[in-house]
């Protein structure tokens, strides 16, 4: 207040001098809400957005930075935090002895309607984290109630495509990989500033009315795959071994076909070669095969006995290396 104004009120002179002082402290004290107020620390996993008057001004990196006070406000944004949605149930404590929970809410996203109409309860995690902060805050309003709502759509597509059996058994990988494609296209054409770090499967079963019904139908499937892979081992022993077999005989006979050939060819051979030596002197080669043949006959006879026509005079002749005999003889 003025001095004139004192006068008017005619204030005595202790009540001006306080009006003074309070004068002072308040405008020390917005002085200094101001300073505070323009001093801002971002964290190393973070990033801040800064508006003015509601609109954006400029992205900070992570240290101390500053903003005009009362006309700037600070959003951070962590942009190296990995964040995650749950669908079919809720972390109620993460640790050794994790506990979870599941409510009405929970059972209604996870419940899901296969391409062979039947039910599915599918449980899954989706990883992401920001890349773009601008995108994130001012392009779409509420992002994880989107990124959510995007997600379990995008889940009830890629199951109602797929018949159950592939949904509880062989498809999960493909369904995992699917989801984490179409859900990141879905993101870029929003700009919502998000990026997809990983989705995890985390469980799938039937219904628990039919559940049973289900696993008593996995079980035979999977016996049945185990007694067709019995019977592709057994296969697998027996065919290659009957094979081998086979071809072992083949070549033994090939072998004895060709030994036999050579035999008679070598057999001819000899024939012919002595026949040109029986034309050159016939009574010589007579008489060489005649010996030839009786040494080779009379060592194999054994003891030999000489009588004459009435049995009267007896001669024993022992088995003697007759070979010598003869071809002395022929000498």
């Amino acid at each position: 207040m003025s001095e004139k104004l004192y006068d008017q009120l005619n204030l005595p002179p202790e009540v001006r001098k306080f009006l003074k002082n309070t004068r002072v402290i308040i405008l020390v004290i917005i002085i200094i809400i101001a300073l505070v107020s323009s001093i801002f620390q971002i964290e190393t996993e973070e990033v801040g957005v800064i508006t003015r008057f509601g609109k954006y001004n400029q992205t900070v990196e992570p240290g101390l930075n500053l903003k005009v006070p009362f006309m700037e406000k600070i959003y951070k944004v962590p942009v190296e935090r990995q964040q995650k949605l749950e669908f079919g149930f809720r972390t109620l404590s993460a640790g050794v002895n994790s506990e979870y929970e599941k409510t009405d809410e929970t059972d209604d996203e996870s419940l899901m309607l296969t391409g062979d109409l039947n039910l599915a309860e599918v449980e899954w995690v989706i990883q992401f984290r920001v890349d773009n902060a601008y995108n994130y805050l001012f392009k779409v309003r509420n992002v994880e109630i989107t990124l959510r709502d995007i997600s379990e759509a995008a889940m009830r597509q890629i199951v109602g495509d797929r018949t159950v059996n592939e949904v509880l058994t062989v498809g999960r990988t493909e369904i995992t990989s699917k989801l984490e494609e179409l859900i990141q296209q879905i993101c870029r054409d929003y700009s919502m500033g998000i990026k997809i770090e990983q989705i995890v499967l985390q469980d799938v079963n039937p219904p628990d009315p039919v559940k049973g019904a289900f696993n008593a139908v996995n079980e035979a499937q999977q016996e049945k795959e185990t007694l067709i892979n019995k019977a592709k081992s057994e296969y697998n022993k027996v065919i290659p071994k009957a094979k081998g077999q086979a071809e072992e005989t083949i070549q033994q006979a090939e072998g004895y076909a060709v030994e036999r050939v050579n035999n008679a060819k070598g057999e001819v051979a000899r024939f012919v070669a002595l026949y040109k030596e029986y034309v050159k002197a016939p009574e010589v080669t007579k008489r060489r095969i005649y010996l030839e043949t009786m040494a080779n006959v009379i060592p194999k006879i054994g003891n030999v006995v000489i009588a004459d026509q009435k049995g009267n005079s007896i001669l024993p002749l022992l088995n003697m290396n007759l070979n010598d005999k003869i071809l002395k003889s022929e000498n």
